[in-house]
């Protein structure tokens, strides 16, 4: 399934961004999950077709009453928040931040243009010299890596 592919990829890049100290190539990432490079492409554009990862959605948290607040619900609240809120909100935009930053120049060009210019693909496709569904992949691509990012800045430790 699709969902399944989305796990497998960001366990995948997740591993080997903890193994290398850096993002993986897609061949450094095609070779960990055993496939061609054709075929890690193929599933970048499976699942840029699913709303499965869009930013927004990439993770939840309880609220205060025990609500689920999506991520950009926590980065950007309008009421006065208390102490924890406050940290907490402060945390989540550096880790957001922090996993941004660790993205190749290209890939963080795509999620910048995208999600704080308000670009469509096809606009950012133009900028970057590349097709619209290029530009699908390495959006797709990054959204895993940060996915993965916070995913494992955020799971409890096992101490």
């Amino acid at each position: 399934s699709v969902r399944f592919k989305a796990r497998e990829v960001e366990k995948a890049f997740t591993g080997l961004e903890n193994k290398l100290k850096r993002p993986p190539t897609d061949p450094e990432l095609a070779a960990e999950m055993g496939v061609s490079i054709d075929e890690l492409n193929h599933t970048y554009t499976q699942l840029s077709s699913v709303s499965l990862i869009a930013l927004d959605e990439l993770m939840t948290v309880e609220g205060d009453r025990g609500d689920k607040l999506s991520l950009v619900e926590t980065l950007e609240d309008t009421k006065t928040v208390g102490p924890v809120e406050a940290f907490e909100s402060e945390e989540m935009k550096g880790i957001l931040a922090a996993a941004v930053n660790r993205l190749p120049k290209r890939e963080k060009w795509v999620i910048t243009l995208y999600y704080y210019e308000g670009l469509t693909l096809a606009e950012i496709g133009k900028i970057l010299g590349v097709t619209e569904s290029r530009i699908c992949q390495m959006h797709t691509k990054a959204v895993l890596g940060i996915r993965g990012v916070i995913s494992e800045a955020t799971r409890p430790s096992s101490n």
